[in-house]
């Protein structure tokens, strides 16, 4: 079926949604490493629709949402499940079904350099895009307390004299 043929369409990204095991961590690390804002908490979410909506009948979870910055529209949540808890996940990027979030940063030597300082462990140092659409750009994937996959990526920055488009 094409876009064409379909009678809905998406329209945006709303948020991303992550499950964790601690939320009290996972808003530490978002919040107070990252620089997230948080701007929403849910400690005791419990409404019939999220059973139905997550399989998990009488379900209660803890929910926090952050804003990544202060003109971005989509928004990142994490979510403890307080009952019908599951096993940590392989979160290797290898794997079919896994993601990473890619976040914008200024300056991600500095950012490394600080994060490393307080424990945010990381795969690898910075390294240069060397090829693609993004070539003189550097990136790094590092791992959050539930070992999600990050990636920071400080784009190309423009010759001297020119303005980014």
């Amino acid at each position: 079926m094409t876009t064409s043929e379909r009678s809905w369409a998406l329209r945006d990204l709303h948020h991303l949604g992550l499950t964790v095991a601690d939320i009290e961590r996972s808003i530490h690390f978002y919040r107070d490493l990252l620089g997230m804002e948080l701007i929403g908490r849910r400690p005791s979410v419990t409404a019939d629709y999220v059973g139905q909506q997550t399989g998990y009948d009488d379900v209660e979870l803890n929910v926090a949402s952050f804003r990544i910055s202060p003109d971005c529209r989509q928004t990142m949540e994490v979510v403890q499940y307080m009952n019908h808890v599951g096993d940590a996940a392989m979160t290797d990027t290898n794997r079919p079904g896994n993601s990473h979030l890619c976040l914008l940063v200024d300056d991600l030597k500095s950012a490394v350099a600080e994060l490393s300082k307080a424990g945010v462990r990381f795969k690898s140092d910075p390294v240069e895009i060397t090829a693609g659409p993004n070539a003189g750009g550097l990136v790094i994937y590092m791992k959050d307390p539930d070992d999600y996959t990050l990636e920071l990526f400080q784009p190309a920055q423009p010759p001297v004299g020119e303005t980014p488009e």
